[in-house]
């Protein structure tokens, strides 16, 4: 269906992370494959790794749905939670807003300094939570690939695979990183990060995102760098998770909670043309 009006979005990012944010709760919003791919492309489009649709929520203040820039739904995205949690806050005049997604229950709430902190929950271990095709002992894995070996595996709301390199920045992510998110090994593909430890409280991380590739910062991929490494003795729980686009904070506390503290910024506003979507139909 294509909508008879333009169709305001608003351009965020976390971190360079960016996401085209466009609002679902009073209007119906056409979102088929090709024209989520169509708006995701940076040269047709309007370009974003994620495309994020606020969605009216029974039992959390909203519903955050979230499109890969490939077109494909995914369950969770840290740094998206804390730019939809500074927006609802804005909106409804309150310091902590929850957020449901298809990932879990959030909740948000105003950091130190106009951060935004996000409860991400509780990690998730078992083989079959990340999921894996075999069992495997997610601490230390016995898979390796291009010489990269022994990766932790964590699901936080989405699926990943953290390595301990030597030096990150040497890593060819763009090479491997499409091949490991297609790995037999994970039948929903995989998010992968190659994580550098500093010391005890600081580690250096660059990610491949399963569906769009890599990208400048991740924040579930942050929180389940931290816990990898802290499950392996690596780190302590509390680190700041230093990434292509910045520095996140990263917290797995007593509770058994994660919480993400970093920014949230708002880049610009703009309007989607009715015909847009007539151009993405034929696209």
């Amino acid at each position: 269906m294509t909508p008879a009006s333009a169709l305001p979005f608003i351009k965020m990012h976390g971190l360079g992370n960016d996401f085209v944010v466009l609002d679902a709760r009073g209007r119906t919003t056409p979102l088929d494959t090709a024209a989520v791919r169509l708006l995701g492309d940076r040269r047709r489009g309007i370009g974003f790794d994620q495309l994020i649709t606020i969605e009216k929520s029974d039992r959390a203040d909203a519903f955050m749905r979230i499109h890969n820039a490939d077109g494909g739904e995914v369950e969770s995205c840290g740094n998206a939670a804390r730019c939809i949690a500074s927006l609802l806050m804005q909106e409804t005049g309150r310091d902590a807003v929850t957020i449901d997604t298809l990932g879990g229950w959030l909740q948000a709430r105003h950091g130190a300094r106009g951060m935004v902190t996000v409860d991400m929950g509780e990690p998730r271990f078992g083989w079959r939570d990340i999921p894996l095709a075999r069992e495997l002992d997610t601490v230390t894995m016995d898979y390796a690939f291009a010489g990269y070996a022994q990766p932790g595996a964590v699901n936080v709301g989405n699926p990943h695979v953290v390595f301990f390199v030597a030096d990150a920045e040497a890593v060819p992510l763009a090479e491997i990183g499409p091949q490991i998110e297609h790995d037999p090994l994970f039948p929903q593909r995989i998010n992968a990060e190659f994580a550098q430890v500093i010391d005890r409280t600081r580690i250096r991380m660059r990610v491949w995102e399963r569906g769009a590739g890599i990208t400048r910062a991740c924040g579930t991929g942050a929180c389940a760098t931290l816990v990898a490494a802290a499950r392996r003795g690596l780190a302590d729980r509390r680190a700041e998770i230093v990434l292509d686009g910045g520095t996140l904070t990263i917290e797995w506390a007593a509770d058994n909670h994660i919480y993400m503290t970093g920014p949230a910024t708002e880049a610009f506003r703009g309007e989607i043309p009715p015909s847009f979507w007539t151009q993405s139909t034929a696209a």
